[in-house]
C-alpha cells in the first residue's frame, strides 16, 4: 500500500528541482540580501535614473510654484522627470542594502546605522514622490494656481515622514564614513557618496546645481561598484539569462497593468 504523503512529495520536489535548474538563483552569503545581481543592477540603474530625471527638469526653478507651473506647460516632460527620479530613488534600497552588508561584514555598527538611516531616508523620499504626484494631478484637474494654493496651505503640516528628514541627510554621511573606514570604498569614492547628503529634500523640489553635484557623486560612488559586482564570477549561463530577462520584463509589465487597474 503506497504512502500518500510520499507519492505527493515526489512531484513537488521534482518541480522545485526543475525550477531551480531553469531559473537559478545565486546564494546570498557573499553579499547578503538581496544578492549581487539585484544589488549590482540597482547600483548602476538607480543613480543614473535619478540623475537623468534631475537633468530633465533642470531648466525650471526648483521651488514648488515654479515646478507646478512647469508641469502645466510641459506635463509629459515633468512627469517623466519626476517618474525617473522616483524610480531611481526606489532602486537605491537594494543598492544600499548590499553596500551596508559589505560594510557590516567588517564593522557591524557602521553597516547597521548607515544602512538603516539611508533606508529610512529613502522611505521619506517615496512619500514625497507620492505628494508630488497628487499635486501634479491637481494641476491637471484645477490648474496651476489652485494647485499652488492647495500645496501652500498644507506645506508645513506635520506628517510622520517629516521625522525622517534628518535620516535623509545624515544617512549618506554615516554610510560613506563606514564605507571608507572599512575599505569598501576608497577615500575619493566614499567622499562622492557622502555628497549625496546635499541632495535637496521635500515636496516638489526641482533641480539645483547642488543637486547635480550630489547625484554625480552618487553615480561616481555606486555605478563602478555595481559594475564590479555584476562582472564577478560565477556568471549565469546564457540560457539562464534568456529565461530570466523575459520573465522579469513580463512580470514588470503585469505589475504596471495591475497597478493601473487599482
Amino acid at each position: 500500500m503506497t504512502n500518500p504523503e510520499t507519492s505527493m512529495a515526489i512531484p513537488v520536489t521534482t518541480i522545485g528541482v526543475r525550477l531551480r535548474g531553469a531559473l537559478p538563483v545565486e546564494r546570498l552569503e557573499a553579499t547578503g540580501f538581496p544578492g549581487r545581481w539585484v544589488g549590482g543592477s540597482a547600483m548602476v540603474l538607480g543613480p543614473l535614473l535619478m540623475l537623468t530625471g534631475a537633468l530633465l527638469r533642470a531648466r525650471f526653478h526648483f521651488f514648488y510654484p515654479d515646478q507646478l507651473a512647469a508641469y502645466e506647460r510641459h506635463p509629459t516632460l515633468m512627469a517623466t522627470a519626476y517618474g525617473l527620479f522616483a524610480a531611481g530613488s526606489l532602486l537605491l534600497w537594494p543598492a544600499v542594502a548590499v553596500v551596508a552588508a559589505r560594510i557590516g561584514a567588517r564593522s557591524a555598527g557602521w553597516g547597521l546605522w548607515g544602512g538603516v538611516l539611508v533606508m529610512f531616508g529613502l522611505f521619506a523620499r517615496a512619500f514625497h514622490a507620492g505628494v508630488d504626484h497628487l499635486a501634479f494631478q491637481l494641476v491637471r484637474s484645477e490648474g496651476a494656481g489652485p494647485a499652488t494654493e492647495a500645496v501652500s496651505a498644507g506645506y508645513g503640516a506635520f506628517h510622520v515622514f517629516a521625522t525622517l528628514n534628518l535620516a535623509i541627510l545624515a544617512g549618506w554621511i554615516v554610510l560613506a564614513l563606514g564605507a571608507w573606514r572599512t575599505g569598501v570604498l576608497g577615500p575619493v569614492r566614499a567622499t562622492a557618496l557622502g555628497l549625496t547628503a546635499a541632495l535637496p529634500l521635500g515636496v516638489l523640489k526641482g533641480t539645483t546645481p547642488l543637486s547635480l553635484v550630489a547625484l554625480a557623486g552618487l553615480c561616481a560612488a555606486l555605478v563602478p561598484l555595481g559594475l564590479v559586482l555584476l562582472r564577478e564570477a560565477p556568471r549565469p549561463s546564457r540560457a539562464a539569462v534568456l529565461r530570466w530577462v523575459p520573465l522579469t520584463l513580463v512580470t514588470l509589465g503585469l505589475m504596471v497593468l495591475l497597478g493601473q487597474a487599482g
